[in-house]
Formats: C-alpha cells, structure tokens, sequence
C-alpha cells in the first residue's frame, strides 16, 4: 500500500464524518457501495443505499452534533477509528460519548462494510 493509497483512504474517513455532521445525507450515502452493509448497535443491519438513505433521514436518533477523529489507523482496504462524539439526539438530550468504527473499502474506496461500537457500560 503507498503512502497516497493511505491519504485517499484517511481523506475519505475524514470526509465521511465532516458530510454527517454537516446533515448531507446524499454526500454520505454517496460514499457507500450499493451493496454496502452497515452494522451499529440497537438497529438491525442497514443494508444498500436505499437502507443508508432511510437510516440518516429519519431512523437515526441523533439530530445533530459533531465527531472528533482521535486516531486513524489504515490497512489495505481498511480502516479503523477511535473517536468521539458531542451532539443532540431528536428527543432533546445531549450525548457525549466515545466509538470506534471499522470500514472496509472496495477497489473505487467506496465503504462496503461499516462497523460502529460504543464505549458504554453493558456488562
């Protein structure tokens, strides 16, 4: 893998987080494959464009906030995130919490697989 191979693929995780935070629900579908499967906890998997579009336009229970990138680690084709997030969800509360999210890429680095775990008490 080069070192633009890299640029591209932390580019394309960057911009990601930077169109959902900006709402742009069209750009980020945009970035999925069609076939693309999404899997977060509390939802079933979300599947297709069509699944990702339903899913950020209303199922999503965060109405607004903001992502913070505190680590990007790149393979080939893939990528993994430590993050943070800062936002309001749809019934008024706030959330401040931390993840971690992993992409798989295709050959046009358009996301085929996604991953996201949340860093919260359950055990």
């Amino acid at each position: 893998m080069t070192a633009f191979e890299v640029e591209q693929i932390a580019e394309r995780i960057h911009r990601y987080y930077a169109l959902v935070d900006d709402g742009d629900v069209q750009g980020v579908v945009g970035l999925f494959a069609q076939r693309a499967v999404y899997e977060r906890p509390g939802y079933d998997p979300i599947v297709g464009r069509d699944g990702l579009d339903a899913f950020y336009r209303g199922q999503r229970v965060i109405d607004r906030g903001s992502h913070t990138v505190v680590k990007l680690v790149v393979g080939a084709h893939d990528a993994a995130v430590e993050g943070g997030f800062r936002g309001t969800l749809k019934d008024g509360s706030e959330v401040d919490l931390r993840f971690a999210d992993f992409f798989r890429l295709d050959d046009d680095l358009l996301f085929e697989v996604r991953n996201t775990y949340f860093f919260s008490p359950m055990v």
